[in-house]
């Protein structure tokens, strides 16, 4: 009876959906996206915002700058990280000592409750993601953007950044997701002596000046936004509405799509996209996401993986190929734990410095002290499962073999990043794709010692923090490569993570819909899409 009554409330749910999303689909100005898992945050500051929040902080907020766009020679678009192009400001000038940037704010930009913008709100909104910690701080580390004595008001439409040091990262760091700019007014409203950043209220509120404002939010269920009329950072979106469906199941996501009762479907699994994009019926867009891969991570601070020689029997024991094949169908590029990605600065294709070899995972075991191996936990991110699972369970299969035993744990998607914070968790799979197409950014997220955020494996090195730190601010080619090859060979032979793969960020779209351009961030930007 249980059975019974769950496939007839599922029915009806699926029905629900698809009446809701068919009234939708009859307005050329409405836009519906199913997706697996929707935001858990509003604010992209907040501890533990998830990747869709960056994408609601996207469309919901403008930044100062942003970055150009360029077409693919197969007809696609991608975002051009050569270029930098106004946002919020109208134009900026570089000081000529090289000690600061200069930027004129425009005179016409409103936040979405019609108060005028100004640099006093650039000011409040930079000093809040430097102090704030966790990930926005060190984000705007990334580009020598640390303290609040580095932002000025110069008058009501001048801002003005004042350099630690010259960083090649600073200015492309203003055009990410972070340095969102935040209606100050608004937010210090809802401050508290205990919250003075408005944290509370601007996790579950949003208080932007976006192509986009905010019509509702129902976490676990829906979003939904509205073209903010007065927009004036950019030309006028297409879209007047866009509703953003969370449908957990990936086979109700594919039917909606192909039934022609959603527009777009982002996250599907990569069989499901393979098998489409043969179809024809729909468009499939694909790029290999830059600076990114799919890696097992362990954690290099506890027992057991604190031991070199037991990461590398990890490493020596994948089954590269299997993983490849099984979790993405191939979409994507096999690594072989390469940590560079094949589109990224400092990509080296002869580079596959772990093979499957299970002699030899074997050896260094027993040299690791562990001839009769050990019991651990694999965890993996269950808003991913449609590739992390297959992952999990070869993984798991590759390891018993020596005598490596894992019990999985599945952990919910809202969970995991502060999963990931608190660094306990022994042996897990997870991603991480860099914002700036830099293999020293790449590093400095993941393998420097200060960065408390994505160095997941709690990987500590002072050779490679030097090494990081050195290509970071070198302006000599030769000297460069020289250091990015450094910290690679480094990371080779001490492997506190395993890469896997560069998977491809695939979207599905019904044929009408059109404008989708690529971003480093992975996330939709609504106010490039149209329907014919």
């Amino acid at each position: 009876m249980k059975h019974s009554i769950r496939a007839i409330g599922l029915a009806f749910v699926a029905v629900a959906i698809g009446v809701a999303v068919a009234a939708a689909e009859g307005r050329s100005d409405t836009l519906l996206i199913v997706v697996e898992s929707g935001p858990n945050s509003l604010d992209i500051h907040g501890v533990g915002a998830n990747r869709p929040a960056y994408g609601a902080s996207w469309n919901l907020y403008d930044r100062l700058i942003t970055y150009g766009v360029k077409s693919l020679p197969d007809g696609t678009r991608m975002y051009d990280y050569s270029v930098l192009k106004p946002e919020l400001a109208e134009s900026w000038e570089l000081a000529p000592d090289g000690t600061s940037v200069t930027f004129k704010l425009r005179r016409d930009g409103r936040f979405h409750d019609g108060t005028p913008v100004t640099a006093k709100d650039v000011k409040w909104s930079f000093d809040r993601a430097v102090t704030v910690g966790g990930f926005p701080t060190f984000q705007m580390k990334a580009g020598s953007l640390e303290k609040s004595e580095q932002f000025e008001v110069v008058d009501d439409h001048t801002f003005r950044v004042k350099f630690l040091r010259k960083d090649k990262l600073t200015l492309p760091d203003l055009a990410v997701p972070v340095p969102a700019i935040i209606n100050s007014t608004l937010a210090r409203k809802q401050a508290t002596p205990s919250d003075p950043w408005a944290m509370e209220w601007l996790k579950n509120n949003e208080a932007g000046g976006g192509g986009y404002k905010l019509v509702s939010w129902t976490p676990g269920q829906e979003t939904v936004y509205e073209r903010f009329d007065d927009w004036k950072s950019g030309p006028l979106p297409k879209i007047k509405r866009v509703i953003v469906r969370e449908v957990p199941s990936a086979g109700n996501r594919r039917a909606l799509l192909e039934r022609g009762d959603s527009d777009i479907s982002f996250d599907l699994p990569p069989k499901d996209f393979a098998e489409l994009a043969r179809s024809g019926k729909v468009t499939v867009i694909g790029h290999p996401i830059e600076n990114m891969f799919y890696y097992l991570g362990m954690n290099a601070k506890n027992p057991p993986f604190n031991n070199v020689k037991a990461r590398r029997a990890v490493a020596s024991v994948l089954p590269y190929e299997a993983i490849f094949k099984t979790a993405v169908f191939g979409r994507g590029v096999l690594l072989w734990g390469n940590p560079i990605a094949t589109n990224t600065f400092g990509y080296d294709s002869k580079l596959t410095p772990f093979k499957t070899d299970l002699a030899r995972g074997r050896a260094l075991m027993t040299e690791a002290g562990y001839p009769n191996g050990f019991e651990t936990t694999l965890s993996f991110d269950q808003g991913f499962a449609t590739v992390s699972e297959p992952i999990a369970v070869l993984v798991q299969e590759s390891l018993a073999q020596i005598g490596i035993k894992t019990s999985i744990n599945k952990v919910p998607g809202t969970n995991w990043r502060s999963m990931l914070l608190k660094k306990e968790m022994p042996l897990f799979i997870n991603n991480f794709g860099g914002w700036l197409n830099y293999p020293e950014y790449l590093f400095f997220w993941n393998f420097h010692s200060q960065n408390a955020v994505f160095n997941t494996s709690s990987y500590q090195n002072p050779a490679m923090d030097r090494l990081i730190e050195a290509a970071r601010f070198e302006t000599d080619p030769a000297k460069y490569a020289e250091h990015v090859r450094g910290f690679v060979r480094l990371f080779v032979t001490d492997v506190p993570r395993v890469p896997l793969f560069q998977m491809n960020l695939d979207i599905a779209t019904q044929k009408n819909v059109k404008g989708y351009q690529y971003w480093f961030h992975r996330q939709l930007d609504f106010r490039q899409l149209e329907k014919n």
